[in-house]
């Protein structure tokens, strides 16, 4: 948080400018260490900022508060990457990845003897790795209908594996 960012908060949230002055340069220190010197001044920023709404009197060990606000902030969004990644991964099976002529032959039938508009969606959402909203758009159709034709493309191929 640069000093032209903190002027805002400063006339509603007195302490917020105290404790910066006092505790940023730490802050940023130990994050760095911890989470790397990229995300490190987002981290600090968004802590301060999660730290505005409490009372001066409320913070008994301010250090040991932004520092846990700044980790669970960096810990959730390595989750999310993590979550992102991997639905990147199984959004995108490549067909190499079939390890048989069979595999490829029962996924091709499966593909079609499913309903063209439940294909259409499995395939730009399986192989084009779009998701639900660039599917819609793609189609000119609503996003809640992308994820009824997902939801039956899937029911479609899970009937035909279990098989």
């Amino acid at each position: 948080m640069d000093r032209s960012s903190t002027g805002a908060l400063e006339a509603e949230v007195p302490h917020l400018t105290i404790y910066y002055r006092r505790y940023a340069d730490w802050l940023r220190a130990r994050l760095r260490i911890r989470f790397g010197a990229d995300v490190a001044d987002d981290l600090v920023q968004e802590a301060y900022l999660r730290l505005a709404p409490y009372q001066l009197e409320q913070i008994r060990s301010p250090k040991s508060l932004l520092l846990r606000i700044a980790s669970n902030l960096a810990l959730d969004g390595l989750a999310r990457e993590g979550v992102r990644r991997r639905y990147q991964q199984t959004a995108r099976p490549a067909v190499e990845a079939l390890d048989s002529p069979h595999e490829t032959l029962l996924l091709k039938q499966i593909l079609q003897a499913m309903p063209e508009k439940d294909r259409d969606v499995f395939l730009l959402s399986r192989f084009e790795g779009l998701t639900h909203a660039q599917i819609a758009s793609r189609l000119g159709i609503a996003v809640k209908t992308v994820e009824w034709r997902m939801a039956r493309a899937l029911k479609h191929c899970d009937v035909h594996l279990r098989r």
